[in-house]
């Protein structure tokens, strides 16, 4: 995608979504942490549900440790992977009291050495938690990245430099947001919905959709091969 059409692009989502948050529900930093670290594999919406109650008894690591890992799985066992998550909250609350007082890093290097916690999770607390200018390439943004041709690439590292580099400055702290919510309800996987789109223009995606009830696009017919005779005119 040209820089011109690149700057258009976020203009656009910014326009119609000034201040995008994200779906996940927190109440703190390490609320946060812990919604993300739930949230692989599985639906923001899923994540929520099992959280409210969750967090309503445990929104610090000490009082998640009071929990327990039995206790923890016991909120989130609806959620898909449950035992290694619950798992994985205990170790990561263990970490920060010994190593962070309690607190969440705002350091991508110490979060990704916490139990469950990659990269990607990293990048959505140090954008959303800390306001730092990062962008976390999950299957949404990777699809979105790859299909309109803003960033086109092979991992999610290539993605998340790519992108690094074509977001202009003014668009960089929401971009994460924007690129997000446009993968979940637009440019969705199997069937995106191209008609409400609103830079499909600067698009390079080939197979767009079209809207329903739209005529389909004909070829015109070829003068040869139709099969009739002329007639002399009387």
């Amino acid at each position: 995608m040209k820089k011109a059409d690149v700057v258009e692009f976020f203009d656009r989502l910014a326009a119609a979504l000034p201040e995008p948050k994200g779906e996940l529900e927190y109440v703190n930093p390490y609320t946060l942490l812990v919604a993300v670290v739930l949230s692989a594999q599985a639906t923001d919406v899923g994540v929520n549900k099992a959280t409210r109650t969750l967090f309503a008894v445990a929104d610090t690591p000490e009082k998640m440790l009071a929990l327990g890992e039995g206790g923890v799985k016991e909120h989130i066992k609806t959620i898909g992977l449950f035992n290694a998550k619950a798992k994985n909250v205990i170790a990561l609350s263990q970490q920060l009291i010994a190593e962070h007082g309690g607190m969440v890093p705002p350091s991508r290097e110490a979060l990704v050495k916490l139990p469950g916690v990659g990269r990607k999770t990293a990048n959505v607390v140090l954008n959303i938690a800390f306001g730092q200018e990062t962008i976390a390439v999950d299957t949404h943004i990777f699809r979105v990245g790859n299909r309109t041709g803003l960033a086109p690439g092979k991992t999610v590292d290539e993605v998340e430099r790519k992108l690094e580099k074509a977001v202009p400055q003014n668009r960089r702290q929401h971009a994460h947001h924007w690129l997000i919510l446009h993968g979940r309800y637009v440019c969705k996987a199997r069937k995106p919905d191209c008609p409400a789109c609103i830079v499909r223009d600067l698009c390079a995606y080939k197979a767009k959709t079209i809207a329903e009830g739209a005529p389909p696009k004909t070829k015109p017919e070829s003068k040869k091969g139709s099969g009739r005779k002329k007639t002399a005119a009387v």
